[in-house]
């Protein structure tokens, strides 16, 4: 039986929920979807993580899954999407990091005024925290995803067997009610 054929296989016995082809493939397809994404990004940690990370949502979407004729080209296509998807989460990280870094680089705060900041943000997050017991469960998983882990409408919608416009407009609706919340 040929790769090609074989990977099939295992992606039709993925389909119908069968965890021996979910690892199947992943040993069939580990070491091509490696040397793929070393191409793409040479940190091999993330490379790592995302061919894992993929292969837990194939096996959670298992049930949503359509038939592929190139198994690989739809793995080696996937990966490439986590991984710029990652890569565009660590830049944002690092700028957002590099532009805080920079803004209380330049003023130094008393020691009253360091207080006073401590207090109004532990405030904050107490009238946050409170705000957000006013949400329902779906609306703050999505809050988290979206804010928290930074996935697109897209990505959200996916991850929560949702449409775009129906996790767009829960977060919107959770975004009122916060913002109403907290006035």
């Amino acid at each position: 039986m040929s790769f090609d054929t074989e990977n099939s296989q295992h992606w039709e016995n993925l389909r119908k929920g069968e965890k021996q082809a979910l690892f199947a493939l992943y040993n069939n397809t580990y070491s091509h979807l490696l040397r793929f994404g070393l191409r793409i990004c040479a940190n091999d940690e993330l490379v790592k993580d995302c061919i894992t990370q993929l292969f837990l949502q194939l096996w959670n979407k298992h049930p949503q899954l359509n038939p592929v004729a190139n198994v690989t080209a739809y793995l080696f296509t996937a990966l490439k999407r986590q991984l710029i998807d990652q890569l565009i989460l660590q830049e944002k990280i690092h700028s957002a990091i590099h532009n805080l870094a920079e803004e209380s680089f330049g003023q130094e705060l008393s020691y009253e005024e360091i207080i006073i900041q401590g207090q109004q943000d532990e405030e904050q997050k107490l009238r946050l925290q409170k705000a957000m017991k006013a949400l329902t469960p779906r609306q703050i998983e999505l809050i988290r995803l979206k804010f928290f882990e930074g996935l697109s409408y897209e990505q959200i919608a996916q991850q929560t067997s949702q449409t775009v416009k129906t996790a767009y407009n829960t977060i919107y609706d959770a975004i009122k009610m916060l913002r109403k919340q907290l006035k």
